[in-house]
């Protein structure tokens, strides 16, 4: 089997995984928390980023400014399968959210979220 077709299947096996990760600017130490079903969405993100496409206005502007070498992508926190509630993960990631918002108000000159904004779910 190619090398290329082992990869293929190994990337198909690999569980998603649902949770919360912060892009954090080493410049000036604000964060932008945001929730995903499916943590391999940070490359998305990074593109997002990069494309000029973030929704977030100010964090695409200092990332402009900064540039992609200011920011760091870190995992916070994976809603283990045994923790996911019948009510589903969508409420879940929205609670895990809502918790590390809490947690690190990313609000005013510490993050890129105002005080009635989420991050977004990818």
């Amino acid at each position: 089997m190619s090398r290329k077709k082992e990869l293929k299947m190994q990337y198909k096996e690999t569980k998603v995984q649902a949770g919360i990760y912060q892009i954090k600017n080493v410049k000036n130490q604000k964060i932008f928390i945001v929730s995903t079903k499916n943590l391999k969405t940070i490359n998305g993100k990074k593109f997002e980023l990069e494309a000029g496409s973030c929704t977030n206005k100010t964090l695409q502007q200092e990332w402009n400014e900064y540039g992609k070498e200011s920011f760091v992508f870190e995992e916070l926190e994976i809603l283990k399968e045994e923790d996911i509630s019948p009510l589903g993960i969508k409420g879940d990631l929205k609670r895990l959210e809502e918790k590390w918002l809490e947690k690190l108000q990313p609000y005013g000159e510490k993050g890129y979220h105002t005080n009635n904004s989420k991050g977004d779910q990818t």
